[in-house]
Order: structure tokens, then C-alpha cells, then sequence
């Protein structure tokens, strides 16, 4: 660390080790535990897990809450049937609530009408991430789970250096293609030093509905090759379900009865405790 340093890093020229980018959020929120939900593209469900997440954790007796920062295309309002808008005091905003009390920020709860179109650069686009984090007051939060915009650009770097993340979820789905775009999220997530706490696959089979056989639709699954290569233990396969699918269409998730991930969520909290 540079003599005479002053801990501020933003506005820093040295190329030091210990530079930290990190924000502190808003200084009446309550966050004990941050999980990123990430994918290499868009398209593989992962606004389905983090919604799944959140409820599975609800169901636990937890607090918890989303910030979706999926500015571009924010679904999470959509699946917890959220249709009031964000408002906000002189101290800060505040973020909506579903009807099981999970907190959640997202730009649809902003915008007058929910199919307007984002039309922002990235710069900007970071930003508003950022102000998600530090500007709304987010209350006594057992667990964070943040709905990562896809890829590795831009906006998921400034989250993983300004956001202090526990760890990251990667979800997938079976394709040979996706396999390889996953890989690019973890190298991603190991350059960022962290942690990945788990992998899910969505679309991952169907089970038929006359002989109860299960079809692997997009071919074998892989997940178990990837994570067993980034050494994680942790994973999950959600299948194509209509009546998942129904319950999103109409805003009802928190009333799916599954249990995909009720056995992967109890691990990442041993794995998240144990860190």
C-alpha cells in the first residue's frame, strides 16, 4: 500500500495489491449474506433461480430480498406479481415488497409502464446497479440474492467490484454451446476471487406425463462434468414444468409447491457459514 494513502480508491492512479472498489450500501440497510446469480448468456433461466432462491430461503424462515440487476430486462416483478411502484423518502428509496415480504429493487418498479424499453449505455446502466445498492434501504436482510445482468461485461465487473458478494450461483442449461459460455462466467468469477457456490441446471429433462420416463431434451447433462472441473459440489436440476411455468406467467411463484432447490439451498448455506 502507497505511504499517505487515503483508502480511496476510486479516485486513485497507483496500481495497488490492495485496492478495494467495494460500496458500502445504504447506511440504514441490514445485509449479512450477498449471492450473485450469474450465466454466461441470457436465456438459461437465471431470473427463474433467483426467484426460486428467494422464495426456497423465505420458505426457511429467512429475510430476504433481490436486487435485480438485470436493468435491460427485469423479470423478477413480473413472476412475484409486483405491480406498485418503488417509492422513497428524503433518506433514501425504498424497494417494493412481495406478498410474502421478500424486498425487491428492479428498474420495473420504476418506470410508469413496465414494457418500456431501457435505452441506456453501460456506464449508465452500472450505475443504476450501484444505486440499487447504495441508495435503497434494504432492512434487516438474512440473505441478498442478486439478479446479474448475463455475460462478462461491463455492468456484472462493476458488480463484482463494487458489490461485496459472498458468492455466485452459475445456472446453465444442457446445450454443448451453453457449456462452454459457463465456463467463461466461472474463469470470470475465479479472476474476481469469488467464490462459486453452486451450479444449476434448468431445463434440464421432462418427465412425461404418460410413462413418467425422463427425457433429456437438449441432450445429456454435463453439469456434473463443469462443476466436478471448478471443483464444486454443490448442484441442482430443474426440469421443464408447466405448472413452474404457469406460476411465473401469473406472478404466483411463491405459491409453486417444488422442491428443486430446497437440498442445493441447504448446502450453500453450510458453504456460505463455513467461509
Amino acid at each position: 500500500m502507497a505511504e499517505n494513502c487515503t483508502h480511496d480508491c476510486g479516485s486513485c492512479s497507483k496500481d495497488c495489491a490492495e485496492r478495494d472498489f467495494r460500496k458500502a450500501p445504504h447506511e440504514l440497510s441490514k445485509i449479512k449474506k450477498v449471492i450473485g446469480v450469474v450465466s454466461g448468456k441470457g436465456g438459461v433461466g437465471k431470473s427463474l433461480t433467483t426467484a426460486l432462491l428467494a422464495v426456497t430461503a423465505q420458505r426457511c424462515g429467512l429475510q430476504v430480498a433481490i436486487l435485480d440487476a438485470d436493468i435491460t430486462g427485469p423479470s423478477v416483478p413480473k413472476m412475484f406479481g409486483i405491480t406498485e411502484k418503488a417509492t422513497g423518502t428524503e433518506l433514501g428509496i425504498l424497494p417494493v415488497k412481495s406478498k410474502t415480504g421478500i424486498e425487491v429493487m428492479s428498474m420495473n418498479v420504476l418506470l410508469e409502464e413496465d414494457t418500456a424499453p431501457v435505452i441506456w449505455r453501460g456506464p449508465v446502466i452500472a450505475g443504476t446497479v450501484l444505486q440499487f445498492w447504495t441508495d435503497v434501504i434494504w432492512n434487516d436482510v438474512d440473505y441478498m440474492f442478486v439478479d446479474m445482468p448475463p455475460g462478462t461485461g461491463d455492468v456484472p465487473l462493476s458488480i463484482y467490484q463494487s458489490v461485496p458478494l459472498d458468492g455466485i450461483v452459475i445456472v446453465t442449461s444442457p446445450q454443448e454451446l451453453v457449456s462452454m459460455i459457463v465456463k467463461k462466467a466461472a474463469n470470470m468469477a475465479e479472476k474476481m476471487n469469488v467464490p462459486i457456490l453452486g451450479m444449476v441446471e434448468n431445463m434440464s429433462y421432462v418427465v412425461c406425463p404418460d410413462c413418467g420416463r425422463t427425457i433429456e431434451v437438449f441432450g445429456k447433462s454435463r453439469i456434473e462434468e463443469v462443476a466436478e472441473e471448478y471443483g464444486v459440489k454443490n448442484i441442482a436440476k430443474i426440469p421443464f414444468d408447466a405448472s413452474l411455468a404457469s406460476c411465473c406467467d401469473r406472478g404466483l411463484i411463491e405459491l409453486f409447491e417444488g422442491d428443486y432447490l430446497n437440498a442445493f439451498f441447504e448446502k450453500l448455506e453450510k458453504i456460505v457459514s463455513e467461509k
